[in-house]
C-alpha cells in the first residue's frame, strides 16, 4: 500500500515563491485534519455518462480504514459538478462546502482501526476541457463516422474536475472498480482489467477492476466507438497482455504504429524492471487528445506519427526513430504510476525519470551515442528561470521537469561512471518504492548511498536552484586552474575534463583546484549539464 506519510521542511532557502497562494491551493496541496485521520483502501466509481447532454450522473463508495478516531471526513468535487448525497449505513450525512473540498459530518463513530465506508452521490456537466491535457476536464467531441468520442485528462486541475474523491496524491486507494454507462453503440475503456459488460438495451455498463494502488489522476474514462487487438508480451514476470483499443478507422495504422510498444517494454523492463502492473495488464487508449499517463491505461492522441507530432524535440534525427506518446506515457508507469509522488511540488520524479526513459529507449535499441546526442539536443528547450520543486502543501508544480531534468539524470549516469550500476539502481528505486507514494528527499537519499557518495549540494543545486554550474578556469604558469561558480554553498561535484587530449576524472568545488597542463586548451565532456567559462 503506498502510505507512510513523510512531512520534510528543507533548510535550504534558495529561491523565494512570489505566488500569491489560495485558501483553496492549500486545502488542495495539504494533508489537512480531515484527511490525514483515514486511509482510502476501496473506492467503487459507478456513472452513467451522457454524451449528448455532456452530463455525468452516478456515485462513489469510499471505503476507508480508521488511523485516528474523527467525526470530520474531506470529499473533493469541482464545479459546475453537484454532491446531492452522502450517506453512510445508509443514513444520509449533512456536510458544509468550502470552495470545492466538502467537510462531511460523520454519526457513526469512527473507532481506530475499523474499515467504513461513505457513498457520495453526485451529478452535473463536468468542466470542458479547453487544451487538453494542459487544460484538463472533459473532452466531448466526435469521430469521423459522427460517433460520439468522449475522455478525462486531468494532471493538475485535479481527478475532482469528473469524480468526488480524496484528491491528494499521498494517499492512494488500494483497489478499485470502475463502472460506466454509456449508449448502446460505444464502448467505455477505463483501468485494469475488464470484469463484464451489463447489456441494458439502450445503454451497456463496463465494470473494469484496477487490483494495483493507482493514483487518482490516472483513474479515466475513454469512451468511443473502439476496435480491440491484442498480443502476449513474454516479460520478466511472465505473460503480459498487451491490448490496444483505437478508433474502427484506425485499426490497420494502429497495427503498425503500435509495434513501438512492445519495443517499449523491452527496453524499459531491461532498464526499470519489470512492468508494475502485470494484474492489471498494459493498454494504449486512443483519444481526441495528445495523451495522458493513466495508469495500466495509457492514452494515445499522437496521430499515428514519429516523434511529437511528426517533430523531433531533441533536433538530432533520433526523436523521429519512435512514436513519442507511445514512450513517454508508457515510461510514466514506473515513473508516476509505481513510483508517485506525495507532493506535487516534487513532479519532476514523474517527468524527469519519463523523458529520461526516452534516452534510454533509444540506448537500449540504437546504442549509448544516440542515446546521449537525443538528450543533449534537447537541452534548447530548457528555460534555468526558477527551479524544478515546486512549493509545498499548496499543489504548486515545478519548472523544467521534462528536458532539464532527463539531463540531471543523464549528468548523475556520468558520476555513477558504471552503466551495470547506473542500471541497478534505476531498477532498484523500482523495487524499492514499488507501488509507493515518495518524496524527493527519498529518491535523494537512495541515488546517494547506491553510489556511496554524497550527492546533497548536487541535489539542492539542480532541483532547488535554477543556476546551472559553471566551470570557470584560466591557465598560469603551466596549470589549468578551475573551479565551480554560479553553485550553492559547499557544492562540489566530480566531471570528465580533457586537458592535454586525455581525459580527467576529478572532483571539483567552488575552490580553484590546479591541473598540470600545457595545451591550454581545455575541453568537458558534453555529457555533463554544465557550463564553461573562461577568464
Amino acid at each position: 500500500m503506498k502510505k507512510n506519510l513523510v512531512i520534510l521542511f528543507f533548510l535550504f532557502p534558495i529561491i523565494l515563491f512570489s505566488q500569491n497562494f489560495t485558501r483553496q491551493d492549500t486545502l488542495r496541496g495539504s494533508i489537512t485534519p480531515e484527511r490525514v485521520w483515514w486511509d482510502l483502501t476501496y473506492y467503487h466509481l459507478d456513472i452513467a455518462v451522457d454524451p449528448d447532454n455532456k452530463f455525468i450522473k452516478g456515485s462513489n463508495i469510499v471505503q476507508y480504514k480508521v488511523l485516528e478516531s474523527n467525526d470530520e471526513i474531506q470529499i473533493d468535487l469541482q464545479k459546475p459538478l453537484k454532491i446531492t448525497k452522502v450517506t453512510q449505513d445508509n443514513k444520509e450525512l449533512t456536510f458544509r462546502l468550502d470552495g470545492y473540498s466538502h467537510f462531511i459530518k460523520l454519526k457513526k463513530k469512527q473507532r481506530k482501526g475499523s474499515v467504513n465506508t461513505i457513498k457520495v452521490f453526485y451529478e452535473g456537466n463536468p468542466k470542458v476541457a479547453v487544451r487538453p491535457p494542459w487544460d484538463g476536464g472533459l473532452t466531448w467531441t466526435r469521430d469521423s463516422n459522427g460517433k460520439h468520442f468522449v475522455a478525462n485528462s486531468n494532471q493538475g486541475i485535479g481527478a475532482s474536475i469528473w469524480w468526488p474523491n480524496k484528491d491528494h496524491m499521498y494517499d492512494e486507494v488500494d483497489s478499485m472498480l470502475i463502472s460506466v454507462n454509456v449508449p448502446k453503440d460505444l464502448t467505455n475503456v477505463s483501468n485494469g482489467r475488464l470484469r463484464s459488460i451489463e447489456d441494458l438495451g439502450e445503454t451497456k455498463t463496463f465494470h473494469w477492476f484496477v487490483s494495483n494502488p493507482i493514483n487518482n489522476y490516472g483513474v479515466n474514462i475513454n469512451i468511443g466507438d473502439y476496435i480491440e487487438f491484442s498480443e502476449v508480451y513474454k516479460g520478466e514476470k511472465g505473460d503480459l497482455d498487451m491490448i490496444y483499443y483505437v478508433l474502427r478507422d484506425n485499426i490497420l495504422r494502429a497495427k503498425s504504429q503500435f509495434k513501438d510498444a512492445v519495443k517499449m517494454m523491452q527496453a524499459f523492463e531491461y532498464w526499470f524492471g519489470p512492468y508494475p502492473f502485470y494484474e492489471d495488464s498494459f493498454k494504449i487508449v486512443e483519444v481526441p487528445y495528445l495523451g495522458m499517463e493513466h495508469q495500466s491505461s495509457i492514452t494515445y492522441g499522437n496521430k499515428y506519427m514519429k516523434g511529437y507530432l511528426g517533430r523531433d524535440l531533441s533536433r538530432t534525427g533520433w526523436g523521429l526513430k519512435f512514436d513519442y506518446i507511445i514512450i513517454h506515457e508508457a515510461g510514466h508507469e514506473w515513473f508516476a504510476n509505481n513510483i508517485t509522488y506525495k507532493d506535487i511540488a516534487d513532479m519532476w520524479i514523474h517527468e524527469s525519470f519519463t523523458t529520461y526513459s526516452e534516452n534510454l529507449y533509444l540506448d537500449y535499441h540504437y546504442g549509448k551515442e544516440a542515446a546521449s546526442e537525443y538528450v543533449i539536443g534537447t537541452r534548447t528547450s530548457i528555460s534555468n528561470r526558477s527551479p524544478i520543486i515546486g512549493k509545498y502543501g499548496v499543489n504548486f508544480r515545478g519548472s523544467d521537469l521534462y528536458s532539464k531534468g532527463a539531463n540531471i539524470l543523464h549528468t548523475l549516469r556520468q558520476i555513477t561512471r558504471d552503466d551495470e550500476k547506473w542500471r541497478s539502481i534505476l531498477r532498484g528505486l523500482n523495487k524499492e518504492f514499488y507501488h509507493q507514494t515518495v518524496t524527493t528527499a527519498q529518491i535523494e537519499n537512495y541515488i546517494s548511498n547506491k553510489m556511496n557518495y554524497d550527492l546533497s549540494t548536487f541535489f539542492n543545486q539542480y532541483l532547488r536552484d535554477f543556476r546551472i554550474p559553471t566551470l570557470e578556469y584560466f591557465y598560469e604558469d603551466g596549470n589549468l586552474n578551475c573551479r565551480w561558480i554560479n553553485v550553492v554553498d559547499n557544492f562540489k561535484m566530480p566531471v570528465e575534463l580533457i586537458v592535454d587530449d586525455k581525459k580527467v576524472f576529478i572532483e571539483i568545488d567552488s575552490s580553484y583546484k590546479k591541473i598540470p597542463s600545457i595545451s591550454e586548451k581545455l575541453k568537458i565532456d558534453k555529457d555533463y549539464y554544465v557550463f564553461l567559462k573562461e577568464i
